[in-house]
């Protein structure tokens, strides 16, 4: 298995390793002779799921034959039954608590299938909704701002909920480009969560299996490590390498 989390939605031009990668993990994982069953959730704020699915789907097809299985989020809860038996989840980019809200009943089913040795790509709220602690979303810590409102999802205070539980550390996007690492520290500085990771666009997280503590980079950006301290919290940067 491996888990994939994504700064950001996709875009194979500026970020052709993230796919490259994660196409090269499907294949590892899939039975001789047949395509790989790749399960693509996607949410769209504007209008119909269906017209996001290309930007995901798009990318697998041209690397390999895939069966991709289309999971549409459009206020209804997600069928969990349909996690089974696949080799990878895809889970898109957009409005967070939307799929937090449509996925959070399939959580034990996700966390079967990777378990199982599916693995998971998630982009931007995919990411965000990965962890044991998903932090939704928010743009206020005990009524302070920590983040620009345009970041905030819809949510005023900073608000963690339980994820998909893929890993063991809370995780945040667009970290240097939104300003939203400023969220991150602020989401462990308040207690809220014991440890959090942000992620900066066209760069990627990857865990070898569910609940690994360590990661390995990949992209042009950053990862932004944060823990509780006695002081607050610590930072450290992480870059590719």
């Amino acid at each position: 298995m491996s888990i994939f989390l994504a700064g950001a939605g996709p875009d194979p031009f500026a970020f052709p390793e993230l796919f490259d990668t994660f196409v090269q993990a499907v294949r590892d994982r899939q039975g001789m002779g047949r395509k790989p069953r790749v399960a693509v959730v996607v949410h769209n704020r504007a209008g119909n799921p269906a017209d996001l699915l290309p930007a995901y789907t798009g990318p697998l097809l041209e690397r390999m034959p895939t069966d991709a299985l289309p999971v549409l989020l459009d206020g209804s809860p997600a069928d969990p039954s349909v996690f089974d038996a696949v080799d990878a989840v895809v889970v898109g980019g957009g409005l967070t608590p939307a799929y937090w809200k449509g996925l959070s009943g399939s959580a034990a089913a996700i966390s079967r299938a990777v378990a199982g040795g599916a693995a998971y790509l998630g982009f931007s709220a995919g990411a965000m909704i990965a962890p044991h602690k998903a932090l939704i979303g928010g743009y206020r810590s005990n009524g302070m701002e920590v983040c620009g409102e345009e970041c905030s999802e819809g949510l005023d205070e900073l608000e963690v909920r339980d994820g998909l539980g893929l890993v063991p550390f809370t995780v945040d996007v667009h970290a240097a480009q939104a300003g939203t690492l400023s969220r991150a520290v602020a989401s462990v500085a308040a207690g809220l969560v014991g440890r959090a990771v942000a992620v900066d666009e066209d760069t990627a997280l990857i865990l070898q299996s569910a609940g690994d503590e360590s990661f390995q980079v990949i992209g042009t950006g950053n990862c932004w490590d944060i823990r509780s301290s006695a002081a607050g919290c610590s930072v450290s940067m992480l870059a590719a390498g």
